[in-house]
């Protein structure tokens, strides 16, 4: 299915969730009943979730290994690895820094007009998963069929690198043969995400018509404020990071932005990073970044790379202090930015990772982890605007890195306009991998 129509039937499935969504809401006789009808809904997101799953595992090891048999260097690797990792690093910062900014410009959290929470109340955050030590034990499987069975993006990766090395270093008529299967299981799976991805529109449509039902659209106007601060901080973390992208791929940048679309419509519409990856790693191939970079920078960038995720930290850490009415100093929000960006380079895998960031940051600047529950109700509102940015932001970071590595293989525009115009039934195509 070609993405700019997979792009409509999306748009129509998020309307109709909100439609659906705000009606079931409306007539349910309690906040139970609500819940219980949201519930159905959810089987439909569930399913496209579970599918997007199934195929995350063998795409990811497939595209790393197939590229970085080709490689055959592990100084190339090395190399793309820092550019890959000072890239994120810049990206973190300036996410961090913009989240300070436009919480003190805009004070989201000034004059609710809310209850607040006791400030003992239990978040049951669990914080304790948030420590350095756990999270570098982490990275490393002891089992990769265990880190396949549970996703673990990472943990493949690691595994990924040190079989596509060895397997580039044998040069026998066996190992060569392992590589040409590998490069031909990425093409049966990106055909499987392509049938994946026709379920899209009614995960959709579930994944918004139960958060819809339960939360109702009253919700959204008593933090219309939060949730307006928070996608306008959005708006400028996204020209930030384009106007980053175009300084380096010129205007090159507004065809990935053409080519990225539908994934980032998925992202924001399911709040799930993980049901983009397949078609984003498509669509960055059809940028034509060769697969080599894709398939090693995009994992990478899944664990270090979530630019929507920083920006929430430390919007979301003043909110609180500005709902409690706590002042902090500027020295206090800086130290607050540094330490946020060390703690959050270990969030990945671990559940709600935003929010328990925040709760673990905010005991050591004196704000109550208390504050926390006051989003807890629209998070999923704000975990939409969070998961398209980090969708954006790998896709730009991913083309920056393959820009530098000289890793993108010119594409004739009159081309690319005359597939775009292609009809797409019956099309049983199979996109070719870059070599």
């Amino acid at each position: 299915m070609k993405m700019n129509r997979l792009t409509t039937l999306i748009g129509i499935a998020l309307l109709l969730g909100v439609i659906v969504g705000y009606a079931c809401n409306t007539f349910a006789g309690s906040p139970a009943q609500a819940k219980e009808i949201a519930s159905y809904f959810g089987i439909l997101t569930d399913i496209f979730l579970r599918l997007i799953k199934m195929i995350i595992a063998p795409l990811v090891f497939a595209t790393l290994v197939a590229g970085l048999a080709g490689m055959g260097d592990s100084k190339t690797v090395g190399r793309i690895g820092a550019k890959a990792l000072g890239w994120f690093v810049g990206a973190s910062f300036c996410s961090l820094l913009l989240g300070l900014v436009f919480a003190n410009l805009l004070q989201p959290g000034a004059h609710l007009g809310v209850p607040l929470p006791d400030v003992g109340t239990a978040t049951n955050l669990k914080t304790g998963a948030l420590n350095l030590k756990d999270f570098i034990t982490h990275v490393f499987p002891k089992n990769i069929f265990e880190a396949m069975a549970a996703n673990e993006i990472l943990q493949i990766l690691v595994f990924a690198v040190f079989f596509g090395l060895a397997l580039g270093h044998l040069h026998n008529q066996t190992a060569r043969s392992l590589v040409c299967t590998m490069e031909e299981v990425v093409h049966v799976m990106l055909k499987v995400t392509d049938y994946v991805m026709r379920f899209a529109p009614v995960g959709v449509f579930g994944a918004v018509a139960g958060a819809i039902t339960t939360q109702g659209l009253g919700m959204l106007l008593v933090f219309g404020k939060l949730l307006v601060s928070f996608y306008v901080a959005l708006a400028a973390l996204w020209c930030v990071l384009i106007a980053a992208g175009y300084f380096v791929l010129g205007k090159d940048v507004f065809r990935l932005l053409k080519l990225v679309r539908g994934p980032m419509l998925v992202g924001f519409s399911t709040a799930s990073s993980e049901s983009v990856y397949p078609k984003l790693m498509e669509q960055l191939e059809k940028f034509g970044i060769k697969n080599r970079v894709t398939s090693f920078v995009l994992p990478l960038g899944y664990s270090f790379n979530l630019d929507g995720s920083m920006i929430y930290t430390t919007f979301a850490a003043l909110f609180v202090a500005q709902a409690y009415d706590i002042p902090l100093t500027l020295g206090a929000q800086i130290t607050m930015l540094l330490v946020l960006m060390v703690s959050s380079k270990g969030i990945a895998g671990v559940p709600r990772a935003s929010l328990v960031v925040v709760a673990a940051v905010l005991p050591m600047f004196g704000l109550p982890e208390a504050g926390l529950l006051l989003v807890l109700g629209i998070d999923h509102f704000l975990d939409m605007g969070r998961t398209v940015t980090n969708v954006l932001g790998n896709a730009i970071a991913t083309a920056v890195v393959a820009k530098w590595e000289g890793a993108i293989d010119p594409i004739d525009p009159a081309l690319a306009d005359i597939e775009e115009a292609l009809p797409v039934e019956g099309d049983d195509s199979v996109p070719a991998l870059a070599a």
